[in-house]
């Protein structure tokens, strides 16, 4: 059971939101992917460090308790017997370990998007602090919900692919190619704000951890070579980094907001000595697999051939779309799970799988590494398990 927490036997879980105020295109997302499953009610928010915008958009979203300072919302509502179970974290990367922090103490589960911090040293600290607290820690690496992802980890899983050997990750946009004067290229660009790393922290934390979580290898060192094409940008636009994973595979990995015709171009490619998998984000019904000297084959979500990983995430027959929001609510779906479960102290039922704290360091960890590596001229760097 959450210390000081009242316990509560069913209904939604009660959610509270720490940015995502207007005009800031993750906090939508987060409340739609919340909302998909009828698992979270948003009931309280300091949706913006401006009082008077976080005042106006808490209004317009017509939540019960409107804050304009999160530490202030911790407390209260851990006084409160229906107050939030749970908050989710949708700020600019720098504000992630205080406002995170801050509802860990108090025994209020957190839902954190990604990367976990904007620093090696808060990120280190965060885990310290929630792995020190009865709360849950869900980081939200939406990919990992799609269920052919899921489904490709299971067959890894299987030996369907034997003994890995190349593994190719890339996350590819287009969005950044020139200077942009609007909210979400201000924040993301700036190292204060977003870290040291740009297109690694933004999509490439995703493309490690993807990688990652699918094949179940952990990287041992990597060697980056990283740039920021756009005269005067402060953090990295582009990046190419060869990967050594714990075990003897091998893997590259390429992050870029200024590749032009690519709009969320997330690609996965898994070889083995058995077989390969090919995965692609704009496509995600679809996973193929090729079976060594035999014809690839094609495996939709919910057709035949699918297995019970995929179909645990899958609402909707075969030929019928999932896709991004679907995915990041299976995120959230897997999160209701685990917080009702632990209203009782009880495990969840099923097989509820969910980015943790931990996987958050590790790409944190990454960012820091591919800076470090390009700094030494690409040389290989040990990452810090």
């Amino acid at each position: 059971m959450v210390k000081g927490r009242a316990e509560v036997a069913t209904g939604r879980v009660r959610l509270g939101m720490v940015g995502g105020g207007k005009d800031a295109f993750i906090g939508d997302v987060h409340r739609i992917a919340s909302r998909i499953d009828d698992r979270f009610e948003l009931v309280a928010g300091a949706l913006s460090a401006t009082p008077q915008k976080a005042q106006d958009s808490g209004e317009a979203l017509g939540l019960a308790r409107i804050y304009s300072d999160f530490q202030a919302m911790a407390q209260a509502e851990a006084g409160r017997d229906d107050g939030i179970e749970a908050v989710s974290i949708v700020t600019p990367n720098h504000v992630h370990y205080a406002a995170a922090k801050a509802f860990l103490d108090v025994g209020i589960h957190v839902i954190c998007d990604k990367p976990l911090t904007s620093t090696l040293e808060d990120a280190k600290r965060l885990v310290a602090a929630a792995e020190a607290s009865d709360a849950l820690f869900i980081l939200t690496h939406n990919y990992t919900g799609y269920p052919m992802i899921r489904h490709a980890r299971e067959m890894i899983a299987g030996g369907e692919v034997g003994n890995i050997r190349v593994v190719q990750v890339e996350y590819a946009q287009d969005w950044l190619t020139v200077e942009q004067d609007f909210k979400q290229a201000a924040w993301r660009t700036d190292p204060a704000q977003s870290g040291a790393g740009g297109s690694t922290g933004d999509i490439g934390t995703h493309a490690f951890n993807l990688a990652c979580f699918v094949t179940g290898l952990e990287v041992d060192s990597l060697a980056a070579d990283i740039q920021a094409f756009v005269p005067g940008r402060q953090v990295d636009d582009n990046a190419h980094v060869m990967l050594r994973f714990a075990g003897g595979a091998r893997g590259m990995l390429w992050s870029s907001q200024v590749a032009p015709g690519n709009e969320n171009t997330l690609r996965l490619r898994i070889y083995g000595d058995k077989g390969g998998l090919e995965w692609a984000q704009e496509d995600p019904n679809y996973l193929w697999f090729t079976p060594f000297g035999e014809p690839k084959r094609l495996i939709t979500r919910n057709g035949a051939g699918s297995g019970n990983a995929a179909g645990r995430l899958s609402r909707i027959p075969p030929g019928h779309p999932e896709g991004y929001l679907e995915g990041f609510a299976n995120i959230y779906r897997e999160a209701a799970d685990a917080i009702v479960a632990a209203r009782t102290g009880s495990l969840p039922d099923g097989d509820v799988i969910y980015p943790t704290v931990r996987d958050g360091l590790k790409g944190v960890q990454f960012v820091s590494a591919c800076v470090s590596s390009s700094a030494s001229d690409a040389a290989w760097v040990k990452l810090d398990h």
